[in-house]
Formats: structure tokens, C-alpha cells, sequence
């Protein structure tokens, strides 16, 4: 449930500014001044010039809108932006080009919209068939910290699986980057549709590069994306998209929501400057999805009630976001939703239910969980809990212990090592 931080154009694709942050250091980031890196608000559902637009005549789910050129990168140059997120570089044989894809989907009701996701293909031969790696980004407040639009933190991972070799599709999820509405924060619902309809997209936008596609597919994610990633190998007993589920790989997830992730913000595990963050993006967005609260002043005291739903409309960014909210979760909640929240009653169950048991069944696919033990917003114990979900199910899912580092760093040290594990249970 990591928070990302960007202001990086399209245009400029080789000036990296990854200013993403995770855990304790979210309030280093209002320390250091970093305001002035924020971005501005972008026109909802609106696309740039210049996009080679390719619109569909149907209103089929994951119908490609358009194909937009956002990065073309050297293998040097993809190594450097990977040095400089501090992601190891060892696995790094390509230089890779990306596309925002818009496409079509479907909102938490079900009914049509667009999104937005970054795909990147590798400078391979042409004639090589790829396979493709869905990649679920983290945490993000501000729309235009998404994969597609901000080249900062959110395009690590991506730019690394496909420097290795593989296709990438990151989604930016509803309500993030060029698609309308507001994104609804942890709904794994919507989050697993959109992510089906990109790699729908990635096909076809493939096939108008003149790629092919192999149909094998590796998930995995980060934080949020984690449990996307979760949620989305489940869906691989549907079909997933027609694509044929290889290997299964998230990173630092919320997996256990109700068992271990919102514990954690009150008993000390996961740190106060991110409970308050995670906690209040969580309770804004799911009760627009769940009756959590009437109005705002039934969960938050003043002065946050006046000011918090407008925090997260995804026109603020996290610089703004930290300074405007209080320092601990007693003084972010009203003393009766406070013994509300450790002991969910309602809309709150309601939405922990929703979004939790994505590790209860019996994936196909191997399955590995990495996560640290030095992580102080998702703490490890969400990966242990969801490798004994698994293994009730006579799966055996083994947690890689990324070691005493922070949340962010776990992904760094996390993403070459399952670059080379798709090698290898690809080959």
C-alpha cells in the first residue's frame, strides 16, 4: 500500500525523478520541501497530442481506444533509470519502448468507462514471441502518478520486466492516469477487471506494433498491487483474458486486511505517519462503495472532516495530502469510530470482506510471496498469512524475506530476482 510521488512529461523520458516514497519516509517528504515536485491537476479522461488514435466501433470489454508513444529507451538508459530507483540492474538486456493504451472497461458498478495503463515492449527481434507481464502498481493519491502518465517509480518495475525480455502491461487502474472518475482505493473488484481489459488491450496494441504475443502470462505487483495481483491469479480459473497463467509473484501486499494489515496500524507495526495516510484514503474511498459513514464528521474529528474527502479526490498530491493530516490515527478519528475501526462493524466489515480471502483457493501457477521483515506499512505477517491461506489448500507458497529494509526498498530488491524466476519457469 506504498504512497508514489511523480511530476515527470511524456516528453521527457530520460530526465528521472523518482521522488516515490513509502512508510516512515512519507513524512521525510514533507520535510525536505518537496512541494514544489507536485503535479498538476489533469483534465479527467483527457489524452495528449500527438496520440495515434485508434477508436472502436463496439463496446467490447478491453477494446483498444488508442495507442499513445510515452517512452523509447536504450538498454543504458533503461539501466540508469533503474540504478537510480535503486533497482538492481543485472537483468537488464534490452532497450524497451511504452505506450499509454487506452482502453475500454467497466466502473464498480459494472457499467462501461474507460482506462488508462502503460504497456512497454522490449527491443527484441520482431519475430520473437513475448510474453507478458502484468505488473500492478502501489498506492497512489494524484491521478497523474500513474504508470502511463508519470515516467518516476511507477515504470521501475515495468521498464525492468521488459528490459528482460517479456511484454509489460501496467494498469493504472480506474480513476488514475487519463480515465475519468475517482479511483476507488483498494477495491479489488474493479482493480482486477481493469487489469483484465489492459491485457485484452496489450494484445491488440501488440499486434499493431507487429508484436506477437505468446499468450503466456506472469503476474505480479506491490502493495496494492499485490493484492491485485492476488486477486487477479484467481481470476486465471476463468481464463484470464485467454492467456495461460505462468507464474504468480507479489510484492509487499495487504493480503489479510481484516487478520493482519489494519491490526497493524494500531498496535504499532505499521507506522503512525502511514496508518493515518492508508487509513483515511481507505475509509473515503470505500464508503463511497459501502456505508461506512453518513458524513465525514461520524468518523474524523475537526478540522480533518471538513478537508478529507476533498484530499483525496486524485487532484492532490501526496505533498499536499501529509501537511493537511494529523500525525496520529487517535487524532485522525473520533473517539467512537476509533473503537469502531478495531472492531468493524457494518459498511466497514462489509468493505474488509470484499477485499479480502484473494489467498483462500488453489492457484495452478507456482506461487512465491515477497515481502521484509523491516517493513513498516504492509508488515510481513500479510505474507505469511497468505502463505498459510495457500498451503490450507496444499499450495505451497514460500515468503522471501527481502530482509530489514522499508517498504519501497523491498520492491528494489524484490523485482530482479522474480525477473529471472519468469525466465526460468518460462524456458
Amino acid at each position: 500500500m506504498n504512497a508514489e510521488c511523480t511530476n515527470t512529461a511524456d516528453s521527457t523520458p530520460r530526465r528521472v525523478r523518482s521522488v516515490r516514497r513509502g512508510g516512515a519516509a512519507l513524512a521525510a517528504l514533507t520535510l525536505a520541501g518537496l512541494a514544489g515536485l507536485t503535479a498538476a491537476p489533469a483534465a479527467q479522461g483527457a489524452e495528449d497530442a500527438g496520440t495515434r488514435s485508434a477508436v472502436a466501433h463496439h463496446s467490447d470489454r478491453g477494446a483498444l481506444l488508442r495507442v499513445t508513444p510515452v517512452a523509447d529507451l536504450s538498454r543504458a538508459e533503461v539501466a540508469a533509470f533503474l540504478k537510480k530507483g535503486k533497482f538492481g540492474t543485472e537483468t537488464v538486456r534490452y532497450g524497451v519502448r511504452a505506450y499509454r493504451l487506452t482502453y475500454r472497461t467497466v466502473d464498480t458498478q459494472g457499467r462501461p468507462t474507460t482506462a488508462t495503463g502503460l504497456f512497454v515492449l522490449p527491443k527484441t527481434p520482431r519475430d520473437r514471441a513475448l510474453g507478458l507481464v502484468s505488473d500492478a502498481h502501489g498506492t497512489m493519491v494524484h491521478r497523474d502518478y500513474a504508470p502511463s502518465v508519470a515516467e518516476d517509480s511507477g515504470r521501475l518495475s515495468p521498464y525492468l520486466h521488459a528490459a528482460a525480455g517479456k511484454a509489460v502491461a501496467a494498469p493504472d487502474y480506474l480513476g488514475l492516469g487519463k480515465g475519468p472518475g475517482v479511483h476507488p482505493y483498494m477495491d479489488a473488484r474493479s482493480a482486477v477487471t481493469a487489469s483484465e481489459d489492459m491485457l485484452r488491450a496489450s494484445r491488440t496494441a501488440a499486434r499493431r506494433e507487429g508484436r506477437t504475443l505468446s499468450g503466456d502470462l506472469y503476474l505480479t505487483g506491490f502493495s496494492q498491487g499485490g493484492q491485485v495481483t492476488m486477486a487477479l491469479a484467481r481470476e486465471a480459473d476463468r481464463g484470464l483474458a485467454g492467456f495461460t497463467l505462468r507464474a504468480v509473484a507479489p510484492v509487499s501486499g495487504p493480503y489479510d486486511l481484516s487478520g493482519e494489515e489494519m491490526p497493524a496500524l494500531f498496535d504499532g507495526r505499521v507506522n503512525d505517519t502511514s496508518a493515518v495516510f492508508y487509513l483515511s484514503y481507505f475509509l473515503v474511498a470505500q464508503n463511497r462503495l459501502h456505508p461506512i459513514y453518513k458524513d465525514p464528521s461520524d468518523a474524523f474529528r475537526a478540522p480533518y472532516a471538513d478537508r478529507i474527502e476533498r484530499l483525496f479526490d486524485g487532484g492532490h498530491t501526496e505533498e499536499q495530502v501529509l501537511p493537511a493530516l494529523p500525525k496520529t490515527v487517535k487524532e485522525l478519528l473520533t473517539p467512537a469510530f476509533y473503537e469502531r475501526v478495531q472492531r468493524p462493524t457494518g459498511g466497514l466489515k462489509e468493505a474488509l470482506a470484499a477485499n479480502d480471502g484473494f489467498c483462500d483457493w488453489k492457484p495452478a501457477a507456482p506461487v512465491r510471496l515477497y515481502a521484509a521483515r523491516g517493513d513498516t506499512d504492509v508488515p510481513i505477517q500479510n505474507a505469511r498469512s497468505c502463505a498459510a491461506a495457500l498451503a490450507a489448500h496444499g499450495v505451497r507458497a514460500p515468503v522471501l524475506d527481502q530482509g530489514a529494509v522499508p517498504h519501497m526498498r523491498s520492491v528494489g530488491k524484490a523485482a530482479p530476482k522474480i525477473a529471472r524466476w519468469f525466465a526460468r519457469v518460462g524456458s
